[in-house]
């Protein structure tokens, strides 16, 4: 096999490009192995990205190791918890394409042979899975792990949410400042990715599921030395892979994404997996629909439970048996032959996998739930789609009617939630938040979590065409497709309107009548968008609409 770097630094042509690699200090020993590319989102913005340059140490060393070339770059990476709720949350889900653009670009340009993709938090992993297939190079992905749980508070550990959801208490008097303060400095006690399982370490468990991490290694905290370990193992096995031509769309494909979506329903995992894994089966040539995502949630059951569904954090998963457990529970239902980057298949990844807690995880005869933990609906009000998690809603609230409150941006609905203006029975309808109307698909996490913290989480529901969090829980349904700002029915739902989530049924139903719908829809006018220059109004003009993954499609 000759290597694409070969090609361009082949002698007497290649010279001139030998010189500027030689100009770093390169040698022609080192030059005549594969050049692997180590993209890194490192910074010290994002919790989960702090020990990646640490990570990326280890990397190299296995690549230098195994005969390889090492040459990192970094890589865009925001953090959601910092973006979220002001102007930045707008940014979030766009940059996704951004950082997926960016990274094609430093691989076409400079010839690489492979590339390792150093990652841990929400947008940036499905980001790297994403360019990975579309160039479909030899690929693996490393994360940086979660961080641990802070101090225990009633059965269950704090994390970095903890603050948000006591924040009503600390305006209502239930909570003095010196309190607040005290979760604020031991909420998260690490570096890491968030301890819940929010889309963040969804994201990492769905990359293993996917074939394109080592086994065990999404779950490893971020401050243990085996994170470190399976690092240098992951830079060692990325030149094997280019030796075997094993590139990234001989790993994913319709199976495997098959394999990915019954693990992400059998942990309970965060609803922008639904985005995130679309958009990778674009980059892959495979076509999914939400409908798929619907047979295999409902025809897999829920083995594992964590934050936010239970007291456990990601760290505790870990330790209980991680994916590979949870994988071998499930085996019957997936794919086994599916090839991953060891070169083996998922079957043989698992067989030594074994369950530690059945706290955490149970076996597939007796499951958490006989269906995944999450689910799409559908309805007068989402034709199209909509998104929830059961795995995060009591049991309680699987059925819920109440009264439409409606809100054009997610800062009117918080003004209203804490000024106690949200009431037991109040459906928050929060519209024009979608990917073209928001711009960006917004995560609607503080009404949440203020709702929450109100004790509201049981009395009311909140319906949405932007997105969730994974640590949200309550009622909730999100994804609304159509969205408000492409004339879909949550652009008219009105204050007092009745609505009904019905989850057994998969049902968002609007209590209106047909002809009155149809009425509302006629008169309905266009608003102007909200944002008319950069990035975001380029975003806003291209993307798809939720159901499709929002994103913006770049195949003719």
């Amino acid at each position: 096999m000759t290597l694409r770097s070969e090609e361009v630094l082949r002698r007497p042509l290649g010279s001139s490009k030998r010189v500027l690699f030689k100009s770093m200090g390169f040698t022609d020993n080192e030059l005549n192995g594969p050049i692997i590319g180590v993209a890194n989102a490192w910074s010290t913005l994002v919790s989960g990205h702090f020990n990646l340059r640490n990570v990326a140490d280890r990397v190299r060393s296995g690549i230098a190791g195994a005969g390889g070339m090492a040459v990192e770059f970094g890589v865009p990476g925001i953090c959601d918890g910092i973006a979220e709720n002001h102007r930045g949350a707008h940014f979030v889900l766009p940059s996704r394409d951004l950082i997926a653009n960016s990274i094609e670009v430093m691989a076409e340009a400079h010839a690489l042979d492979g590339i390792v993709l150093l990652g841990s938090c929400d947008k940036i992993v499905p980001a790297m899975l994403m360019a990975a297939t579309r160039v479909d190079l030899p690929a693996i992905m490393v994360v940086g792990g979660p961080a641990e749980g802070g101090s225990e508070v009633d059965g269950r550990s704090l994390d970095s949410t903890t603050v948000d959801e006591a924040l009503p208490m600390l305006e209502s008097g239930q909570m003095d400042e010196t309190e607040f303060s005290a979760l604020e400095d031991s909420s998260q006690p690490t570096c890491g990715s968030c301890a819940f399982l929010g889309t963040a370490n969804s994201m990492c468990c769905a990359a293993e599921a996917l074939g394109l991490s080592l086994p065990g290694t999404a779950t490893i905290p971020a401050v243990h030395s085996a994170r470190l370990q399976m690092a240098r193992l992951a830079g060692e096995r990325i030149v094997g892979l280019v030796n075997e031509n094993l590139s990234a769309r001989k790993i994913v494909n319709r199976a495997s994404l098959e394999n990915a979506i019954r693990t992400m329903a059998a942990i309970g995992a965060s609803t922008n997996t639904v985005l995130h894994l679309m958009a990778i089966a674009y980059e892959a040539g495979v076509e999914l629909s939400v409908d798929d995502f619907e047979r295999l949630w409902r025809s897999t059951p829920q083995v594992a439970r964590m934050n936010p569904a239970a007291p456990a954090t990601v760290p505790d998963f870990h330790r209980a048996g991680g994916i590979p457990a949870v994988m071998k529970q499930i085996l019957p239902l997936l794919n086994p032959d599916s090839v991953t980057v060891t070169g083996h298949t998922i079957s043989e990844n698992t067989a030594g996998a074994a369950i530690r807690d059945n706290a955490i995880i149970r076996p597939l005869g007796n499951p958490w739930n006989r269906e995944g933990g999450l689910a799409v609906l559908r309805g007068n009000l989402a034709p199209d789609s909509g998104i929830t998690k059961p795995a995060a809603i009591h049991p309680s609230m699987h059925l819920f009617t109440g009264i439409a409150m409606c809100f054009d941006t997610e800062e009117d609905a918080t003004r209203a939630i804490m000024g106690g203006r949200v009431t037991d029975g109040t459906v928050v309808v929060i519209r024009y938040e979608g990917p073209c109307g928001g711009p960006g698909m917004p995560e609607m996490y503080a009404p949440m979590k203020y709702l929450h913290g109100r004790g509201l989480a049981l009395k009311t529901a909140l319906v949405t065409d932007g997105r969730f969090s994974g640590t949200n829980n309550g009622c909730f349904v999100g994804h609304v497709s159509p969205e408000a700002a492409k004339g879909g029915p949550i652009a008219v739902v009105q204050d007092g309107d009745r609505i009904t989530i019905d989850v057994p049924a998969r049902r968002l139903h609007l209590h209106v009548s047909d002809d009155d719908l149809k009425r509302r829809l006629e008169a309905w006018v266009r608003p102007e968008p909200k944002i008319r220059n950069g990035y975001l109004s380029i975003y806003a003009r291209l993307t798809d609409s939720a159901e499709k993954g929002a994103m913006i499609r770049h195949r003719q």
